[in-house]
């Protein structure tokens, strides 16, 4: 039988869930797999934890269209009522979309092997801005991303956790991409192992106020390492620190 040790479940969250940290929506996640009798495997030891993750933290207060969520299953005996795998992807789909709260809804549940590896790459955040009520914001938006794009080095400060300072941080590599698009600022963006940029850096390059977003930001578009995901799109690659993804904290 063919390795079918992980469980890769696409996700959106909007609406008032957009206000979990990350370990709460990770919690969140864990009540609704146990309701839902999905066989999440657990760690050995005194203290068990289960086996799941969020690899690409959501930032508190931002929307997604397309989260993930990876988890290590238990061993086949689950899978024996099912004729096939995408029988058991979408019985797995239904019931997990039972247990969950409005504002998070499952889009796609994908099995896999559990060698397959879960980096993201890039995606993008689209922060929605008052073009057409704030006179000149448009024009102020338009030379920001001509000066931003064309400069090699764009230096914005990094807040830190509480009792650290904060940091100048390169953000320029980041950036792959920025247009105005109607009333939209989207910025394509690498993130990984190496790095990444924050909305609050975003907003920083363009001296974007709070009072300039007509609502929330929303990340899109997260381009995976793998190929098992299905509906993902393609995009370039480059890693990113752990310590420079955004972490809901």
């Amino acid at each position: 039988m063919m390795d079918a040790s992980t469980a890769a479940i696409r996700f959106r969250i909007a609406g008032a869930m957009r206000f979990l940290s990350h370990a709460e929506t990770s919690r969140v996640l864990q009540r609704a797999c146990a309701r839902a009798a999905i066989g999440v495997r657990y760690s050995q030891g005194f203290n068990p934890h289960p086996r799941l993750s969020l690899p690409l933290p959501r930032p508190v207060g931002v929307e997604s269209e397309d989260e993930l969520l990876v988890v290590k299953l238990c061993d086949d005996r689950d899978a024996a009522p099912f004729e096939n795998r995408a029988e058991r992807e979408a019985a797995m789909k239904q019931a997990l979309a039972g247990q969950l709260p409005e504002g998070m809804d499952v889009l796609a549940v994908d099995l896999v092997g559990s060698s397959v590896p879960f980096q993201p790459q890039s995606a993008q955040y689209v922060l929605p801005v008052r073009v057409e009520e704030e006179a000149g914001l448009a024009e102020r938006l338009t030379s920001g991303i001509a000066r931003v794009m064309a400069s090699d080095c764009c230096m914005v400060e990094r807040t830190a956790a509480e009792g650290k300072a904060a940091r100048s941080v390169d953000v320029r590599p980041f950036l792959q991409s920025i247009r105005l698009e109607g009333g939209n600022l989207i910025v394509q963006h690498r993130t990984g192992g190496a790095g990444s940029i924050r909305v609050d850096e975003i907003q920083q390059l363009f001296g974007l106020q709070t009072q300039d977003l007509a609502g929330p930001v929303r990340r899109t578009s997260v381009v995976w390492e793998t190929t098992k995901l299905q509906n993902t799109a393609k995009g370039p690659c480059m890693e990113t620190r752990a310590e420079d993804i955004e972490d809901g904290t």
